[in-house]
């Protein structure tokens, strides 16, 4: 199957867009791969940390007058 890629116009600061330059040169990869890897990355962090919020959803809830209670309890302040 093939991909079919989008065109999309960005505007990107004069010095990072240099850092992509050199990077494109210094990984024998265009700019666009750069940039796409980097947007994937970004959004591989976004869902796990999605998950991880879903995942501790039903978490219990302590207060922070409950925490400082405890913290003092165990002499940690």
């Amino acid at each position: 199957m093939t991909t079919r890629t989008k065109r999309a116009t960005i505007y990107l600061d004069p010095a990072l867009h240099r850092a992509l330059q050199l990077k494109s040169i210094e990984t024998s990869r265009s700019i666009s791969e750069v940039v796409n890897d980097a947007v994937k990355l970004a959004l591989a962090e976004d869902a796990d940390d999605l998950a991880a919020f879903e995942d501790r959803a039903h978490d219990p809830l302590i207060s922070f007058e409950d925490t400082l209670k405890e913290l003092k309890l165990n002499g940690k302040i």
